[in-house]
């Protein structure tokens, strides 16, 4: 790998068109954290803010999708999209650390968040029953359900555990910065090869 490779940016673009939504967006791992995310549903765009900015990820997203249902076809969708650029923009993953952790505590709420880019998608859940039935006037699997999308299309290891809290937005929050935190982790560069024994990701 030249040094001109090492030091390019990291970029990807990525869409998906169904009957339910339209996503399009733009991603850049090695970013400053400018995010600009308009889905219509604010409780997403919040928690998407959070995460690629603290993530140091530059993200435009944009997502027009079936609110009148409910939130869940534009949440899981846009994280299958957002999972696939971050794919796409890790390229053959060469001299990622593969491996990332966050903890990040909000006021009363703690949550961690831990991820490996292995090529082998697996979300582990635990604590969600710490959650409100209800948050943002949508059901709390949406959460759940996005999370899985994203580890599903980034083809990654996703293990996300509500600690304690008690209040259902600060626990996502705390979960939004560690998984940004992990994400920052597991895809800075490190060197130029791949880090398994086996010799590659899939």
């Amino acid at each position: 790998m030249t040094q001109d490779a090492l030091h390019a940016q990291r970029r990807a673009k990525a869409s998906r068109t169904s009957a339910e939504t339209e996503t399009v967006l733009e991603l850049c791992l090695d970013g400053t954290g400018a995010v600009d995310v308009k889905t219509g549903f604010g409780m997403l765009d919040h928690m998407l803010t959070l995460a690629f900015f603290w993530a140091r990820m530059d993200l435009k997203l944009s997502c027009r999708g079936d609110l009148e249902v409910d939130a869940h076809h534009t949440a899981e969708d846009c994280a299958l999209v957002l999972g696939k650029a971050l794919l796409d923009a890790l390229g053959d993953r060469a001299g990622i650390a593969r491996v990332g952790y966050g903890r990040v505590p909000m006021d009363e709420a703690l949550a961690q968040v831990t991820v490996d880019v292995s090529g082998r998608p697996w979300l582990e859940w635990r604590g969600d029953e710490l959650l409100p039935p209800v948050i943002a006037r949508e059901e709390k699997d949406v959460w759940r359900e996005f999370y899985k999308a994203f580890a599903s299309a980034a083809r990654m290891n996703l293990h996300v555990e509500f600690c304690y809290g008690k209040n259902g937005h600060h626990l996502l929050e705390s979960a939004a910065k560690g998984f940004g935190l992990a994400l920052a982790q597991a895809c800075r560069r490190e060197g130029t090869t791949v880090r398994s024994t086996k010799g590659g990701l899939d």
